[in-house]
């Protein structure tokens, strides 16, 4: 009984282990997108994501870069499909003069439905939205200052139609959306002209 039971452990932590799931980038060859995602956008424009290293990565060496300019840029991790958990990053806003932001998406259907949460660092407010056809539509705006320059961690916990927004630890927005409602992918998300650093990107299921 004993070592049936400590078996029945195992099998329950292996599971809750495959639950969530962390990349660092560290293992993607440089120059180039990382194996696996999409790198594209949602609108016109040219994004460019690579994976670069940087001496400032939360977890060295490398970090994924944004460094193109588009209306959207959009980078969706292509195996993942989660209907109720939680996405989360590490990011710093480089710079931008018409926009400097990172973002996280969720429920993505494709390059221009998705749910997206961001920050920026230009106007200092973190926004929820959905991006139908395309077309982005805010549903929620907090003002918090977004520091340049630096690090930061952007999560969004999700479950239904509710939602929760958490910055540098900081639960900033609480929010309800019925616009998608299937499982779909997670990623990362910038606008216009940003040049933004993304590490440590994780998400996972409850």
């Amino acid at each position: 009984m004993k070592t049936l039971m400590i078996g029945i452990l195992a099998g329950s932590m292996v599971a809750s282990a495959s639950l969530a799931d962390t990349i660092s980038f560290d293992k993607d060859p440089v120059g180039k997108a990382p194996a696996g995602w999409t790198a594209t956008m949602t609108g016109s424009g040219k994004p460019e994501w690579t994976v670069v290293q940087d001496d400032t990565a939360p977890s060295k060496p490398n970090v994924l870069k944004q460094s193109g300019q588009a209306t959207y840029p959009v980078c969706l991790k292509d195996d993942t499909s989660v209907k109720n958990g939680f996405v989360e990053v590490k990011f710093k806003p480089v710079s931008g003069t018409e926009d400097r932001a990172g973002g996280v998406i969720w429920r993505a259907k494709d390059a221009d439905n998705y749910y997206i949460a961001r920050a920026n660092a230009l106007e200092d407010n973190i926004t929820i939205y959905h991006t139908i056809k395309g077309r982005r539509v805010a549903f929620k705006n907090v003002e918090e200052k977004v520091t340049s320059g630096q690090w930061h961690t952007l999560r969004v916990e999700f479950a239904d139609d509710k939602f929760t927004v958490v910055f540098d630890g900081k639960r900033v927005i609480e929010a309800s959306d019925d616009s998608f409602k299937d499982a779909g992918k997670v990623g990362v998300w910038t606008k216009a002209d940003s040049v933004t650093l993304f590490d440590d990107f994780s998400y996972g299921e409850k």
